[in-house]
């Protein structure tokens, strides 16, 4: 221990005199030595210059602390914080191929009839010129097919339901009546197929059509029905095949 407190000692009385030479020469002075208060320390260790607190730079492939590294990167942070999304029903419609439109037409019937292909799905009114106006239809499901030649003999606007018994007993929820209205399954126009139980009428159920979903009854849109209810009158020839 004396032998380094000389050594200190020796040290800090070569710098004070090297102070003092370069102030006589004119030049600056260098700034004051600063000590480990530890004398025990290697003299080497305490004439270091030491860095200000929180200077010092980890060194190469040092871990950083985890106050500076995301615990996730960016974007993932911001997915999650986002709320779910909810995936919207897609609203059922009528297939695209099902929509009105002009084809030609050289079969035997006159302009003016109603031709109704239940296979096809569709219902043609036979226009002059060797076209027919195609309708997209929805038909009776399995066990309710049937074919035959009709004549229009009732016409009605937004009509009224009265299941038949048959249909009641099958299905005992159904209404013994239902005032027409858009809830009614009838639709918004009705044609009546001669003494038959069965019409052409419109849905609320747009997305049956081109399907077979019904108990024998021909549905369309309530679009389409629209159109050819202001085409056709009472005694218009229908031909279902």
């Amino acid at each position: 221990m004396k032998r380094i407190a000389s050594l200190v000692l020796a040290a800090v009385l070569s710098a004070v005199s090297a102070g003092a030479n370069a102030g006589t020469s004119g030049r600056a002075s260098p700034p004051p030595l600063v000590l480990s208060p530890n004398l025990a320390e290697p003299w080497v260790l305490q004439l270091q210059p030491r860095r200000q607190r929180g200077t010092e730079m980890p060194a190469q492939g040092a871990v950083m602390p985890r106050l500076f590294r995301p615990s996730q990167p960016v974007q993932s942070q911001i997915a999650h914080a986002q709320p779910a999304r909810t995936q919207t029903p897609r609203h059922r419609q009528i297939a695209p191929q099902y929509l009105p439109t002009i084809v030609d037409y050289d079969g035997p019937h006159a302009p003016g009839t109603i031709v109704v292909d239940t296979n096809a799905r569709y219902l043609y009114l036979v226009q002059r010129g060797g076209t027919a106006r195609r309708y997209g239809i929805g038909v009776g499901r399995p066990g309710f097919e049937w074919a035959g030649t009709h004549t229009v003999t009732r016409k009605a606007e937004w009509p009224d339901w009265r299941p038949p018994s048959e249909m009641r007993q099958r299905q005992p929820d159904l209404p013994e009546f239902m005032p027409g209205g858009p809830q009614n399954p009838l639709g918004a126009r009705a044609l009546y197929l001669g003494s038959t139980l069965y019409r052409i009428h419109g849905s609320n159920e747009p997305w049956t059509i081109g399907h077979a979903v019904s108990s024998g009854c021909i549905r369309m849109r309530n679009e389409d029905v629209t159109d050819l209810y202001q085409r056709v009158g009472v005694g218009t020839k229908v031909h279902v095949i």
